[in-house]
């Protein structure tokens, strides 16, 4: 029966490799309804978690989970894009496609420099993937250890990839949820380091060479939030602004998220090569919109540029199925610089948009009152000269369709209960809420697209991210206080 199965699934991908082939050849439009414009989308089907990002060689490696038969989660592949500025991307073919150990579920890549796994040369060091294999008839039999570690190879820029022969790398020891492996070189101790969500903890592994792990801790049983499954955590040090380098880990959860669904926490600590240490107990999400998760860094970023590097996938598993797209589901957020700041409240992670957006950005457009017209989709809007008062942002067209962002002394709320198509779920349409703790507001910058808006306090002290899908374009934007400053920056497509 499994023999039969996985036969099967070798056929399908055998099939779906030269249809991704072909639609590779294929001229793309990238402008049907709600298609972002400045938002990586997957040239068609679906897309959910951002994999194996990495840096080399003047490149930035964006693999994603993909399901290229479907609009909806099947089984997952790794699909594959590069870019020179994290704006402007070229879609390459299918990296990683399911074999006879399971699915390419979501994990990530390094450049093995040292050459530690001898899957290159010091010379050409390999490029090496480390995911989860999901085995969906283990899954489907009850059992608890299908899921595992494997690892693949590229030694041409990630252009084309060798599965290990010796895979899994990783065995389960009888863990139904055994997953997403987040992996960094230690300089200090010589060694990788790989962070693994196990049900609603983390086991952090050590390795000399990327094939053998050995465990070392476990963080997370009693602390954090623990409403659903632990996913996609990542680790990662920050200079703070006193100049105190600290360590922060990303921890995905679903269902527990602020708003419902699926969101992104993270904790500060320290870290010793093989123990996390917390500062404190407290649960901080990275953004507390409804539609960020999954969300990991960049690896191998120059220490030149010396930033912090983010994406996540725009969407929330409760309805990330049933969103009203068609030929492509799903976007990644903007790419984000994280940051970390030390207040009264304690740390707080910082997120930026990356400064290469500004090559996308045309002239600036000031209001000469408190309203002004929206002629683009895409666009940055931003709300200067607040000085800590509450006030109304809404977005509008010719439907009554509206988007309202509004900020108070001590909140934050994105309310999209009338932002236009909702119905396809019912928790869609909601009024999302974040406490604003500490700073006066001073400023606001709202990143609008055909189907999202990303809305940054102060340059990224508090983020709310959220999907809205309006009939008919929002055509204009207004702000319900005469004291403040009202701008538009349209955005150029990334797609023409």
């Amino acid at each position: 029966m499994k023999t039969t199965y996985l036969l099967i699934i070798l056929f399908l991908a055998a099939a779906c490799q030269q249809r991704n082939e072909s639609a590779m050849n294929s001229p793309m439009k990238y402008d049907e309804k709600f298609r972002p414009q400045y938002h990586f989308t997957p040239p068609s089907q679906w897309m959910n978690d951002p994999n194996g990002m990495v840096f080399y060689e003047g490149e930035y490696h964006l693999f994603y989970q993909h399901y290229p038969d479907s609009n909806v989660w099947g089984p997952m592949h790794w699909g594959h894009a590069v870019s020179e500025d994290m704006v402007h991307w070229e879609h390459l073919p299918i990296a990683l496609y399911p074999d006879t150990l399971g699915y390419i579920f979501s994990g990530s890549a390094v450049i093995d420099w040292k050459n530690t796994s001898g899957l290159g040369t010091i010379d050409n060091p390999p490029m090496v993937a480390i995911y989860t294999y999901h085995d969906p008839v283990g899954a489907e039999a009850g059992r608890d250890d299908y899921q595992t570690q494997g690892i693949a190879f590229s030694l041409d820029k990630g252009r084309s990839w060798t599965k290990y022969e010796g895979n899994p790398v990783l065995a389960n020891p009888g863990i139904i949820d055994f997953r997403d492996p987040k992996v960094s070189w230690d300089e200090s101790n010589e060694r990788w380091v790989m962070i693994l969500a196990v049900l609603d903890h983390i086991n952090i592994y050590t390795s000399p060479d990327l094939i053998n792990w050995t465990l070392q801790s476990e963080f997370g049983h009693t602390t954090g939030g623990h409403g659903g499954v632990w996913e996609c955590p990542d680790l990662f040090p920050l200079t703070d602004q006193n100049g105190e380098v600290k360590w922060v880990m990303l921890l995905s959860i679903n269902p527990g998220g602020p708003q419902g669904g699926s969101a992104t926490q993270y904790f500060v600590g320290d870290f010793n090569g093989s123990v996390f240490t917390p500062v404190d107990s407290v649960t901080r999400w990275i953004d507390y919109g409804a539609d960020n998760y999954a969300g990991v860094t960049w690896a191998d970023i120059p220490e030149v540029d010396g930033r912090r590097l983010f994406l996540g996938w725009m969407s929330n598993w409760q309805y990330a199925n049933v969103v009203p797209t068609y030929e492509w589901r799903s976007a990644m957020t903007v790419p984000r610089a994280l940051s970390l700041n030390k207040t009264e409240g304690g740390y707080v992670l910082q997120s930026k948009p990356v400064s290469e957006l500004e090559i996308l950005m045309g002239e600036a457009t000031v209001a000469d009152d408190s309203t002004m017209d929206l002629p683009t989709e895409s666009c940055l809007v931003e709300v200067t000269d607040i000085q800590g008062q509450s006030l109304e942002i809404t977005f509008s067209n010719d439907l009554g369709e509206r988007l309202v962002v509004k900020v108070a002394a001590d909140r934050l709320l994105v309310d999209r209960t009338k932002s236009g198509e909702t119905a396809f779920n019912d928790a869609f349409a909601a009024i999302h809420e974040a406490a604003l703790i500490g700073a006066s507001i001073r400023d606001i910058q709202i990143y609008m697209d055909r189907s999202s808006v990303e809305v940054f306090v102060n340059y990224g002290e508090v983020v709310m991210t959220d999907l809205v899908f309006p009939s008919t374009p929002y055509t204009k934007v207004s702000v319900s206080s005469p004291e403040v400053k009202l701008s538009m920056t349209p955005m150029a497509s990334i797609w023409r």
